[in-house]
Protein backbone atom coordinates (compact mmCIF):
# COMPACT_ATOMS: atom_id res chain seq x y z
CA UNK A 1 0.00 0.00 0.00
CA UNK A 2 1.42 3.88 -1.02
CA UNK A 3 1.19 6.86 0.05
CA UNK A 4 -1.54 7.69 -2.19
CA UNK A 5 -3.88 4.63 -0.80
CA UNK A 6 -5.78 7.17 1.22
CA UNK A 7 -6.00 10.16 -0.17
CA UNK A 8 -9.94 10.02 -0.43
CA UNK A 9 -10.46 9.64 2.78
CA UNK A 10 -7.78 13.25 3.53
CA UNK A 11 -7.79 15.29 0.89
CA UNK A 12 -9.22 18.31 2.65
CA UNK A 13 -7.08 17.37 5.65
CA UNK A 14 -3.34 19.15 6.90
CA UNK A 15 -1.30 19.08 9.48
CA UNK A 16 -2.07 21.18 12.47
CA UNK A 17 -1.18 22.81 15.11
CA UNK A 18 -4.15 22.35 17.21
CA UNK A 19 -5.23 19.03 19.02
CA UNK A 20 -8.54 18.89 18.89
CA UNK A 21 -11.22 15.89 18.17
CA UNK A 22 -10.95 12.36 18.51
CA UNK A 23 -7.14 10.71 17.98
CA UNK A 24 -6.59 7.32 18.08
CA UNK A 25 -3.11 5.67 19.33
CA UNK A 26 -3.13 2.50 17.14
CA UNK A 27 -2.17 -0.97 17.97
CA UNK A 28 0.43 -2.84 16.57
CA UNK A 29 -0.51 -5.51 14.83
CA UNK A 30 1.94 -8.78 14.96
CA UNK A 31 1.86 -11.86 13.33
CA UNK A 32 1.64 -15.32 15.17
CA UNK A 33 4.27 -17.27 16.03
CA UNK A 34 7.40 -15.34 15.09
CA UNK A 35 5.35 -11.85 17.10
CA UNK A 36 7.17 -9.91 14.23
CA UNK A 37 4.75 -6.33 12.88
CA UNK A 38 2.45 -7.11 10.55
CA UNK A 39 3.14 -3.89 8.77
CA UNK A 40 0.23 -4.67 6.55
CA UNK A 41 -2.37 -4.67 8.93
CA UNK A 42 -1.01 -1.82 10.33
CA UNK A 43 -0.90 0.32 7.35
CA UNK A 44 -4.78 -1.25 6.48
CA UNK A 45 -5.45 -0.29 9.72
CA UNK A 46 -4.68 3.52 9.64
CA UNK A 47 -6.65 4.03 6.46
CA UNK A 48 -9.20 2.77 7.95
CA UNK A 49 -9.30 4.53 11.05
CA UNK A 50 -8.07 7.94 8.90
CA UNK A 51 -11.35 7.34 6.80
CA UNK A 52 -13.80 7.38 9.53
CA UNK A 53 -14.20 10.64 10.89
CA UNK A 54 -11.17 11.08 13.41
CA UNK A 55 -8.68 13.56 13.82
CA UNK A 56 -5.30 12.12 14.13
CA UNK A 57 -3.25 9.36 14.92
CA UNK A 58 -0.95 8.05 17.96
CA UNK A 59 2.11 5.54 16.87
CA UNK A 60 3.86 3.81 19.64
CA UNK A 61 1.96 5.17 22.40
CA UNK A 62 1.08 3.15 25.39
CA UNK A 63 -1.72 0.97 22.83
CA UNK A 64 1.19 -0.10 20.78
CA UNK A 65 2.91 -2.05 23.27
CA UNK A 66 6.07 0.68 22.32
CA UNK A 67 7.87 -0.85 25.68
CA UNK A 68 8.17 -3.97 23.65
CA UNK A 69 9.06 -2.64 20.03
CA UNK A 70 12.72 -2.28 19.54
CA UNK A 71 13.78 1.48 18.40
CA UNK A 72 14.37 0.13 15.22
CA UNK A 73 10.62 -1.25 15.23
CA UNK A 74 9.30 2.14 16.46
CA UNK A 75 10.49 3.87 13.45
CA UNK A 76 9.66 1.62 10.75
CA UNK A 77 6.25 1.10 11.63
CA UNK A 78 5.83 4.48 12.15
CA UNK A 79 7.58 5.09 8.17
CA UNK A 80 4.82 2.48 7.81
CA UNK A 81 2.08 4.44 8.86
CA UNK A 82 3.16 7.68 7.63
CA UNK A 83 3.55 5.75 4.03
CA UNK A 84 -0.22 4.68 4.36
CA UNK A 85 -1.94 7.74 5.17
CA UNK A 86 -0.15 10.33 3.35
CA UNK A 87 1.37 13.75 4.68
CA UNK A 88 -1.53 15.31 5.21
CA UNK A 89 -3.24 13.11 7.69
CA UNK A 90 -1.98 14.31 11.29
CA UNK A 91 0.15 11.75 13.57
CA UNK A 92 1.79 11.61 16.66
CA UNK A 93 4.64 9.66 17.57
CA UNK A 94 4.79 8.08 20.92
CA UNK A 95 7.74 8.40 23.32
CA UNK A 96 8.84 7.35 26.50
CA UNK A 97 11.50 6.99 29.25
CA UNK A 98 13.32 7.76 32.59
CA UNK A 99 16.27 9.26 31.32
CA UNK A 100 16.77 12.48 30.10
CA UNK A 101 19.48 12.08 27.55
CA UNK A 102 18.34 8.67 26.15
CA UNK A 103 14.75 10.60 25.57
CA UNK A 104 16.37 13.42 24.12
CA UNK A 105 18.16 11.11 21.34
CA UNK A 106 15.12 9.19 20.41
CA UNK A 107 13.12 12.39 20.21
CA UNK A 108 16.06 13.59 17.86
CA UNK A 109 15.48 10.37 15.24
CA UNK A 110 12.20 12.17 14.41
CA UNK A 111 13.34 15.71 13.49
CA UNK A 112 13.01 14.82 9.89
CA UNK A 113 9.61 13.31 9.97
CA UNK A 114 6.39 15.38 9.29
CA UNK A 115 4.54 14.68 12.14
CA UNK A 116 1.98 16.46 13.99
CA UNK A 117 3.79 16.40 17.05
CA UNK A 118 5.64 13.56 19.47
CA UNK A 119 3.53 12.34 23.00
CA UNK A 120 5.79 12.38 26.10
CA UNK A 121 5.05 11.32 29.25
CA UNK A 122 6.59 12.01 32.38
CA UNK A 123 9.60 9.86 33.34
CA UNK A 124 8.64 6.30 34.84
CA UNK A 125 9.37 4.83 37.76
CA UNK A 126 12.12 6.93 39.30
CA UNK A 127 9.61 9.35 40.21
CA UNK A 128 11.32 12.75 39.77
CA UNK A 129 10.09 16.10 41.45
CA UNK A 130 7.97 18.71 39.59
CA UNK A 131 10.74 20.36 38.95
CA UNK A 132 12.13 17.27 37.69
CA UNK A 133 9.71 17.13 35.27
CA UNK A 134 9.77 20.69 34.41
CA UNK A 135 13.62 20.13 33.31
CA UNK A 136 13.22 16.87 31.95
CA UNK A 137 10.50 18.26 29.11
CA UNK A 138 12.66 21.45 28.89
CA UNK A 139 15.72 19.44 27.85
CA UNK A 140 13.50 17.20 25.29
CA UNK A 141 11.92 20.99 23.60
CA UNK A 142 15.87 22.07 23.26
CA UNK A 143 15.98 18.94 21.12
CA UNK A 144 13.22 19.68 18.55
CA UNK A 145 11.12 21.70 16.33
CA UNK A 146 8.16 19.20 16.80
CA UNK A 147 5.24 20.18 18.53
CA UNK A 148 5.05 18.08 21.74
CA UNK A 149 2.14 16.55 23.48
CA UNK A 150 2.51 16.16 27.32
CA UNK A 151 1.28 12.96 28.41
CA UNK A 152 -0.19 12.68 31.83
CA UNK A 153 -0.67 8.95 33.39
CA UNK A 154 0.66 8.64 36.74
CA UNK A 155 -1.26 5.18 36.94
CA UNK A 156 1.89 4.31 34.76
CA UNK A 157 4.24 6.45 35.21
CA UNK A 158 4.70 7.21 39.16
CA UNK A 159 4.46 10.69 38.83
CA UNK A 160 1.25 13.71 38.45
CA UNK A 161 2.37 16.54 36.17
CA UNK A 162 1.04 19.10 38.22
CA UNK A 163 -1.65 21.71 36.87
CA UNK A 164 1.00 24.10 37.59
CA UNK A 165 3.96 22.15 36.07
CA UNK A 166 2.06 21.89 32.69
CA UNK A 167 0.86 25.55 33.05
CA UNK A 168 5.32 26.67 33.02
CA UNK A 169 5.77 24.31 30.20
CA UNK A 170 2.67 25.71 28.24
CA UNK A 171 4.98 29.20 28.25
CA UNK A 172 7.20 27.46 25.65
CA UNK A 173 5.11 27.09 22.25
CA UNK A 174 6.59 23.68 21.96
CA UNK A 175 3.93 22.58 24.17
CA UNK A 176 0.56 22.56 22.75
CA UNK A 177 -1.52 20.09 23.88
CA UNK A 178 -2.08 17.56 26.96
CA UNK A 179 -3.76 14.21 27.30
CA UNK A 180 -4.35 13.93 30.34
CA UNK A 181 -5.30 10.02 31.69
CA UNK A 182 -4.94 11.22 36.21
CA UNK A 183 -8.51 10.15 36.24
CA UNK A 184 -9.49 13.47 38.30
CA UNK A 185 -12.04 15.69 36.34
CA UNK A 186 -10.44 18.31 38.78
CA UNK A 187 -7.30 18.56 37.29
CA UNK A 188 -8.64 18.40 33.91
CA UNK A 189 -10.55 21.58 34.51
CA UNK A 190 -7.74 23.00 35.99
CA UNK A 191 -5.92 22.65 33.21
CA UNK A 192 -8.79 24.13 31.34
CA UNK A 193 -8.64 26.96 33.27
CA UNK A 194 -5.17 27.57 33.91
CA UNK A 195 -3.40 26.73 31.06
CA UNK A 196 -3.41 27.20 26.91
CA UNK A 197 -2.80 23.78 26.41
CA UNK A 198 -5.44 21.70 24.26
CA UNK A 199 -6.49 19.08 26.97
CA UNK A 200 -7.01 15.75 25.84
CA UNK A 201 -8.99 13.31 27.51
CA UNK A 202 -6.58 9.91 28.04
CA UNK A 203 -9.21 8.19 30.20
CA UNK A 204 -12.38 7.11 27.80
CA UNK A 205 -15.04 6.50 30.65
CA UNK A 206 -14.85 10.33 31.27
CA UNK A 207 -15.08 11.57 27.71
CA UNK A 208 -18.62 12.87 27.52
CA UNK A 209 -17.56 14.78 31.06
CA UNK A 210 -14.14 16.17 29.58
CA UNK A 211 -16.25 17.35 26.57
CA UNK A 212 -18.84 18.69 28.29
CA UNK A 213 -16.54 20.45 30.16
CA UNK A 214 -14.87 22.20 27.46
CA UNK A 215 -12.52 19.74 26.54
CA UNK A 216 -10.86 19.74 23.38
CA UNK A 217 -11.15 16.31 22.63
CA UNK A 218 -9.37 12.40 23.34
CA UNK A 219 -6.67 10.13 22.79
CA UNK A 220 -8.90 7.23 22.75
CA UNK A 221 -7.51 3.60 22.61
CA UNK A 222 -11.22 2.65 22.72
CA UNK A 223 -12.08 4.58 19.98
CA UNK A 224 -10.38 2.46 17.02
CA UNK A 225 -13.37 -0.39 17.53
CA UNK A 226 -15.63 2.21 16.56
CA UNK A 227 -13.79 5.31 15.83
CA UNK A 228 -16.98 6.97 13.80
CA UNK A 229 -19.11 6.65 17.24
CA UNK A 230 -16.45 8.72 18.61
CA UNK A 231 -16.10 11.13 16.16
CA UNK A 232 -19.89 11.57 16.10
CA UNK A 233 -20.56 12.10 19.97
CA UNK A 234 -17.39 14.80 20.19
CA UNK A 235 -19.34 16.56 16.90
CA UNK A 236 -22.22 16.01 18.87
CA UNK A 237 -21.39 17.68 22.12
CA UNK A 238 -19.85 20.48 20.12
CA UNK A 239 -22.82 21.31 18.24
CA UNK A 240 -25.33 21.34 21.73
CA UNK A 241 -26.84 17.98 21.04
CA UNK A 242 -26.27 17.36 24.69
CA UNK A 243 -29.23 14.54 24.69
CA UNK A 244 -28.51 12.92 21.76
CA UNK A 245 -24.44 13.26 23.10
CA UNK A 246 -25.75 11.57 26.34
CA UNK A 247 -27.53 8.50 24.68
CA UNK A 248 -25.18 7.49 22.32
CA UNK A 249 -22.28 7.30 25.27
CA UNK A 250 -24.82 5.54 27.36
CA UNK A 251 -24.49 3.08 24.65
CA UNK A 252 -21.26 3.29 23.95
CA UNK A 253 -19.95 3.23 27.61
CA UNK A 254 -20.39 -0.75 28.43
CA UNK A 255 -17.64 -1.45 25.89
CA UNK A 256 -15.36 0.76 27.16
CA UNK A 257 -15.62 -0.60 30.49
CA UNK A 258 -14.89 -3.92 29.05
CA UNK A 259 -11.91 -2.65 27.27
CA UNK A 260 -10.76 -1.48 29.96
CA UNK A 261 -11.10 -4.37 32.16
CA UNK A 262 -8.05 -6.07 31.58
CA UNK A 263 -4.79 -4.69 30.55
CA UNK A 264 -4.65 -2.16 27.79
CA UNK A 265 -4.24 -2.99 25.01
CA UNK A 266 -5.45 -6.68 25.28
CA UNK A 267 -8.75 -5.88 25.25
CA UNK A 268 -8.90 -3.70 21.47
CA UNK A 269 -6.97 -6.26 20.20
CA UNK A 270 -9.26 -9.01 21.25
CA UNK A 271 -12.30 -7.00 20.04
CA UNK A 272 -10.13 -5.94 16.62
CA UNK A 273 -9.48 -9.12 16.25
CA UNK A 274 -13.33 -10.42 16.29
CA UNK A 275 -13.54 -7.66 13.91
CA UNK A 276 -11.28 -9.38 11.25
CA UNK A 277 -9.01 -6.73 11.68
CA UNK A 278 -5.93 -8.04 12.90
CA UNK A 279 -4.53 -11.37 14.59
CA UNK A 280 -5.00 -11.23 19.13
CA UNK A 281 -1.36 -11.42 19.24
CA UNK A 282 0.56 -9.36 21.88
CA UNK A 283 4.20 -9.45 23.09
CA UNK A 284 5.37 -10.79 26.51
CA UNK A 285 4.14 -9.33 29.42
CA UNK A 286 1.25 -8.31 27.83
CA UNK A 287 -1.36 -11.61 26.94
CA UNK A 288 -4.42 -12.14 25.55
CA UNK A 289 -7.84 -11.39 27.29
CA UNK A 290 -9.22 -13.91 29.32
CA UNK A 291 -11.53 -16.31 28.02
CA UNK A 292 -14.34 -14.95 29.90
CA UNK A 293 -13.43 -11.58 29.08
CA UNK A 294 -13.04 -12.33 25.26
CA UNK A 295 -16.63 -13.87 25.56
CA UNK A 296 -18.19 -11.07 27.32
CA UNK A 297 -16.33 -8.09 25.18
CA UNK A 298 -18.06 -10.47 22.19
CA UNK A 299 -21.51 -10.27 23.46
CA UNK A 300 -21.41 -6.78 24.30
CA UNK A 301 -20.00 -5.24 20.81
CA UNK A 302 -22.72 -6.88 19.20
CA UNK A 303 -25.07 -4.10 19.61
CA UNK A 304 -22.01 -1.65 19.17
CA UNK A 305 -21.48 -2.78 16.11
CA UNK A 306 -25.00 -2.85 14.36
CA UNK A 307 -25.12 0.32 14.86
CA UNK A 308 -25.20 2.48 12.11
CA UNK A 309 -22.02 4.21 10.53
CA UNK A 310 -21.44 8.04 10.88
CA UNK A 311 -19.79 9.94 8.41
CA UNK A 312 -18.05 13.67 8.31
CA UNK A 313 -20.89 14.35 6.06
CA UNK A 314 -23.40 13.95 9.56
CA UNK A 315 -21.74 17.24 11.30
CA UNK A 316 -23.21 19.83 10.14
CA UNK A 317 -26.79 18.85 12.43
CA UNK A 318 -29.61 21.33 13.85
CA UNK A 319 -27.91 22.43 17.10
CA UNK A 320 -29.96 21.81 20.52
CA UNK A 321 -28.69 24.43 22.78
CA UNK A 322 -25.80 25.32 24.38
CA UNK A 323 -22.86 23.64 25.57
CA UNK A 324 -23.57 22.27 28.83
CA UNK A 325 -21.39 23.61 31.93
CA UNK A 326 -20.32 21.20 34.82
CA UNK A 327 -20.92 21.79 38.13
CA UNK A 328 -19.16 20.10 40.92
CA UNK A 329 -19.02 21.06 44.42
CA UNK A 330 -15.60 22.66 44.21
CA UNK A 331 -16.43 24.61 41.33
CA UNK A 332 -17.67 25.42 37.82
CA UNK A 333 -16.02 25.11 34.61
CA UNK A 334 -16.63 27.09 31.76
CA UNK A 335 -17.49 25.74 28.22
CA UNK A 336 -14.41 27.87 26.82
CA UNK A 337 -11.62 29.41 28.80
CA UNK A 338 -10.87 33.22 28.51
CA UNK A 339 -7.33 32.11 27.37
CA UNK A 340 -8.12 30.31 25.01
CA UNK A 341 -4.85 30.10 22.43
CA UNK A 342 -7.06 29.08 19.21
CA UNK A 343 -8.67 32.65 19.77
CA UNK A 344 -5.89 34.70 19.12
CA UNK A 345 -3.64 34.90 16.46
Amino acid sequence: MNQYACDHAMSSMRITAHFQGIWVPMVTPFHDGDGDIDFGAAQQLACELAASGIDGLVVCGTTGEAAMLSAAEQTMLLDSVLEAVGPRFPVVMGIGGSDTRSVVSAVQRYNDHPLAGLLISAPAYVRPSQDGIARHFQAIAAATDQSIVLYNVPARTGVNIEPQTAALLARDSHFVAIKEAGGKLQQLGELLLDTRLDVLCGDDALLLASLSMGGHGAMSAAAQVRPDLYAQLYHLVKQGRHGAAGALFKTMLPVIRLLFAEPNPAPVKAALAMQGKLRNALRLPMTQMSAAGQAALAATLEPLLALPAWTASDRDAPREGCLLQLVSPANIMPAVRQDDHRHHG
